[in-house]
């Protein structure tokens, strides 16, 4: 088989295998390397003692009642066309590809004037997701209070919450040396999802769940999402998202206009279910919700899909072997027209935020 995550080793055990295949040379070619490299092998990081012991995941055994519509007006109605407030301070800003995804540095995201989150709105509402490096001062305190500047924060009904009170609007994603590999669980096509208001990423395997919430009555407009803890640079972890807009125009004209009459059912059931599988409790009972295939986004007036694989169990009004090939054929469309993707690799402190009605994600 050849190297891969699967096969983990400890900087210690790189000096030994290393010390074996240079034994095996001629000792007149025998070099020493500058770098420790060994191919497709990153060291393992053991969390016994951890900072953020007070993030920790925790599944609190509690019931919430049923979510209903709350006053919202979008805080990037309010954002500089050109973004001004916001980019007037940054040293770099550059796309990663024409359709989705900005970088931005020079930022201190934990500083942010009224006039800059407000410009920060537009830019995800524009780019779908936004990066910034490096974010020390962008603790969880702060990422909520962003985050509740731009609107009531989700409460998820099965995943993860932090062990620290108060927290229940946060989403830990949370893997550790010791968890098991979940990714022969789902289809490639199933991991492609939206997701809740905040969520704090720790300790990262190459595949860690995001739970998706478009089958809520409304569901939420921007993310952040911040890595405490992750696997070392090219040891997996990235995430990758797609763009609904460009999956909207990639459509031929006669299927965008067949689409925009369309609704589709997004059901919490299957979530439910397999979170009391695992013995976890879930504390606000499943719902299914029909919400439109095509929608207009507020802040930048474009059409975008809005398709949730895996959670999209049916389109509504028309036969069930017509809806079961639409649901195909628009899973297909997300997860493979590469032009639709962007993908981020994570280092320590990085932040990143989405626009959950123009984007779905595969973390």
């Amino acid at each position: 088989m050849a190297p891969s995550l699967e096969e983990p080793i400890t900087f210690q055990s790189y000096t030994q295998t290393k010390a074996k295949l240079d034994s095996a040379w001629p000792e007149s070619i025998v070099v020493s390397a500058p770098v420790a490299y060994e191919p497709g092998r990153t060291s393992v990081e053991t969390h016994d003692a951890y900072d953020h012991d007070d993030l920790r995941p925790t599944f609190p055994n509690v019931h919430w009642d049923p979510l209903t519509e709350v006053p919202y007006r979008d805080r990037g109605l309010h954002g500089h066309p050109k973004f001004r407030n916001l980019l007037n301070a940054a040293t770099d800003v550059f796309d990663y590809n024409p359709k989705i995804g900005t970088e931005v540095h020079g930022i201190n995201l934990a500083k942010l004037t009224d006039a800059q989150k407000d410009d920060l709105a537009r830019l995800i509402a524009t780019r779908g997701v936004v990066f910034f490096r490096n974010q020390t001062d962008f603790d969880i305190d702060v990422q909520r209070e962003l985050g509740q500047y731009f609107g009531k924060l989700h409460k998820h009904a099965t995943t993860s919450v932090p062990r620290r009170a108060g927290l229940e609007d946060v989403h830990v994603v949370y893997t550790d040396e010791k968890s098991k590999d979940q990714r022969a669980l789902f289809a490639p096509t199933f991991l492609w999802h939206s997701d809740v208001s905040q969520r704090t990423l720790l300790p990262s395997s190459p595949f860690s769940d995001g739970r998706q919430v478009t089958y809520e009555i409304q569901p939420p407009s921007y993310t952040s999402l911040k890595l405490l803890s992750g696997p070392p640079r090219g040891g997996g972890g990235d995430t990758l998202w797609a763009s609904q807009y460009a999956a909207y125009d990639v459509l031929s004209a006669p299927m965008q206009k067949y689409l925009e009459g369309l609704t589709a059912l997004h059901s919490a059931a299957m979530q439910a279910e397999g979170s009391r599988g695992l013995g976890r409790p879930v504390r606000r009972d499943p719902v299914i919700t029909e919400h439109p295939l095509i929608r207009t986004h507020p802040v930048t007036g474009w059409k975008s899909l809005f398709f949730n694989p895996g959670f999209v169990t049916k389109i509504v009004g028309i036969p069930k072997a017509e809806s079961d090939t639409i649901i195909r054929y628009l899973n297909e469309v997300i997860a493979t027209t590469q032009e639709l993707h962007v993908r981020f690799q994570w280092q320590k402190n990085d932040v990143a935020f989405w626009d959950n009605r123009i984007s779905v994600g595969n973390h």
